[in-house]
C-alpha cells in the first residue's frame, strides 16, 4: 500500500482535505493505494506557488527554456522501463503499451524544444509613414490541464509542455484513478532544471476541477475526457472568462472498401480497436464494410482473430490487451454488450464471461465482435470504450460515407482502399477532424494538430503542434512611431495608412 498526496512547490506534499480515493490494481481487483483528494484550498496554495514562480519563468529566454524540455526527454528514455511499470501497475494496459503512451508524449516535449522558432511574432517595417508594426506573444499566466485516465503519460505532457516552453507555470489536475505517473513526471522535471512553482500536480475528483474552472488567476484551461464533461467544463471555464479547449467522446468509423487489402485491414482492425482494452479515444470501434460480399469476407477473417487475442496482467509479456480500468467501468461495458444482443446484433464472438485463471477478481472483458450493427442500435451511438467491435455494413460507398459523417462525434475516421480516388473523395468531403488513409488510428505527429470535430471537440484550437503555441500564448501587436518626420496638431479622424 502506497498513499499519494500532492505535487506544489517542486516537492511532493500530504493532502490535507481528509478526503482519499483508493487506487486499485485492474488486473486483481485489489486496492494497492490511496491518493488525496483536494480542496479549495490546496488548489489554491498550488496557484500560489504558480504565481511566484511565473513572471520569472517568462522573463527566461525561450533557448534556455527548451534546454528543460532537451533534459526532460533524455530523462524520460533513461527512465522508460519505470514509467512504464508505474503507468500499467496502474492503469491496466500492457508494458509495450505503456512506453507507447510515454513516447507518444515524450515527442511533444521534442516538438517544444523549437519554441525559440515557435513562438517568433511578426515584423512590418514601414507600415504606414515612418511606422513600423510587429506582435509578440507572450504568455497565458497559469495554464491547467483536466486530464483522462487512459492517457495518464501522454496527455499530461500534450498539455504541461506546450504550455510551460510558452513561459507559464502549470497545474495539472490528473485522473485519481491512475496518477502515480503525473507525479513522476512533475519530479523529472524539477531534475531536467525547471523552477519549482512551475508544474504543479493537484490530484482530486469534482471538486478540485470546479476549484480550477473558478480560480481567477488561472487564464487557460485544457481538458480531455467524456463529452457531456467537455461541454461542462468548456461552459465553466468560458465563463469564468478562461480560454477553454475541451476534448470529448469519440467513434471512430474505418472504412473498408471491396478493393482493400483484406488481410491488412483485418490486421489494422483488430490492434486498433482492441489495443489497451479499447480505452482509447482513437480506436476504431466501427467497421464498416462496403457490399455483402466485403462483409462476410472480413467477419470470417476477424473471428478467429478476435477468438485467439491474448489477455492478461500488464506484465504479462504475451498478452495483447489487458483489464478495464475499474469495476466501474468493466460493469458498463458488459451492460452495453447485453443492451447490443437485446436490440438485435449479432454477438460473433463473446467475452462477457472472460475469466483469467489467477485474477478472478480483475476487471477483464474478453474482446467480443457484432456484426449486423445498425445506426438505430445503442452499442453504435454510444462510445463503448471497452474491446468491443460493431460491423455496420454498408451497401455502396456514399451509404459507408454517410455513416461518420451523420454520427454525433467527430473525432478520427479511416478508409482502407487501393483506389486514390475513392481516397481523396472521402478525405475531402468526410466531417471529422482527423483522417486515415490506410492508416487504422490517425493521430497526428507532433508537429501536426490532434483534435475532433462536432461533439468531439469544443474550443478553436487544437492539442500539440502549432495550434498548441497559439492557445497557450496571447498576441500582442505593438504600432511604432518615433518622432522624426511627426506633424505637429491634433489628428481627429481614424488612423489610415493613406
Amino acid at each position: 500500500m502506497y498513499e499519494l498526496g500532492h505535487f506544489i512547490g517542486g516537492r511532493k506534499v500530504a493532502g490535507t482535505s481528509g478526503r482519499t480515493a483508493n487506487i486499485f490494481n485492474p488486473a486483481t481487483g485489489e486496492v494497492q493505494g490511496t491518493v488525496a483528494l483536494a480542496n479549495e484550498a490546496e488548489l489554491a496554495a498550488a496557484v500560489e506557488n504558480a504565481k511566484a514562480a511565473q513572471p520569472a519563468w517568462a522573463a527566461t529566454n525561450p533557448q534556455r527554456r527548451a534546454r528543460v524540455f532537451m533534459k526532460f526527454v533524455q530523462l524520460l528514455n533513461d527512465n522508460m522501463d519505470e514509467l512504464a511499470e508505474m503507468l500499467s501497475r496502474e492503469h491496466g494496459k500492457t508494458l509495450d503499451d505503456a512506453k507507447g503512451d510515454v513516447i507518444r508524449g515524450l515527442e511533444v516535449c521534442e516538438f517544444v524544444i523549437g519554441i525559440p522558432h515557435l513562438s517568433k511574432g511578426e515584423f512590418s517595417e514601414g507600415a504606414g509613414p515612418n511606422i513600423d508594426m510587429y506582435s509578440i506573444r507572450q504568455a497565458v499566466g497559469i495554464g491547467a490541464g483536466i486530464t483522462p485516465f487512459n492517457f495518464p503519460g501522454m496527455i499530461p505532457m500534450w498539455m504541461f509542455a506546450p504550455a510551460i516552453a510558452c513561459g507559464n507555470a502549470f497545474i495539472l489536475k490528473p485522473s485519481e484513478r491512475d496518477p502515480s505517473m503525473p507525479i513522476r513526471l512533475a519530479e523529472l522535471m524539477i531534475e531536467a532544471g525547471l523552477p519549482a512553482g512551475i508544474l504543479n500536480v493537484v490530484n482530486g475528483d469534482k471538486g478540485a476541477v470546479d476549484a480550477i474552472l473558478a480560480h481567477p488567476d488561472i487564464g487557460a484551461v485544457s481538458f480531455v475526457g467524456s463529452t457531456p464533461i467537455a461541454r461542462y467544463v468548456y461552459a465553466t471555464a468560458t465563463a469564468h472568462g478562461k480560454r477553454a479547449q475541451c476534448f470529448g467522446g469519440a467513434k471512430n468509423h474505418m472504412i473498408i472498401m471491396p478493393d482493400a487489402d483484406l488481410d491488412q485491414a483485418a490486421q489494422a482492425l483488430i490492434g486498433a480497436g482492441y489495443g489497451s482494452a479499447g480505452e482509447r479515444c482513437m480506436a476504431i470501434s466501427v467497421a464498416v464494410p462496403v457490399g455483402e460480399e466485403t462483409a462476410n469476407r472480413l467477419i470470417q477473417k476477424l473471428t478467429p482473430m478476435v477468438e485467439s487475442l491474448r489477455i492478461g496482467p500488464y506484465n504479462d509479456d504475451k498478452a495483447d490487451l489487458g483489464p478495464l480500468v475499474t469495476k466501474e467501468a468493466q460493469t458498463r461495458v458488459t451492460g452495453l454488450i447485453n443492451r447490443g444482443v437485446e436490440e438485435g446484433a449479432t454477438l460473433v464472438v463473446d467475452g462477457r464471461d472472460f475469466k483469467l485463471q489467477g485474477y478472478e477478481n480483475g476487471y477483464f472483458v474478453g474482446g467480443c465482435l457484432f456484426d449486423n450493427v445498425t445506426p438505430e442500435m445503442d452499442i453504435y451511438k454510444t462510445e463503448i470504450f471497452g474491446p468491443v467491435l460493431s460491423v455496420v455494413r454498408a451497401k455502396n460507398y456514399e451509404e459507408a460515407l454517410s455513416l461518420p459523417m451523420k454520427h454525433e462525434y467527430g473525432n478520427g475516421v479511416a478508409i482502407y482502399t487501393r483506389d486514390g480516388d475513392a481516397a481523396r473523395d472521402f478525405a475531402s468531403r468526410v466531417n471529422i477532424g482527423m483522417i486515415g488513409i490506410n492508416v487504422p488510428i490517425p493521430v497526428p505527429l507532433a508537429y501536426h494538430s490532434f483534435g475532433g470535430w462536432k461533439a468531439s471537440s469544443f474550443g478553436d484550437l487544437n492539442q500539440h503542434g502549432t495550434d498548441s503555441i497559439k492557445f497557450w500564448t496571447k498576441t500582442k501587436t505593438i504600432t511604432a512611431r518615433w518622432p522624426s518626420g511627426i506633424k505637429d496638431g491634433a489628428e481627429f479622424s481614424i488612423p489610415t495608412m493613406k
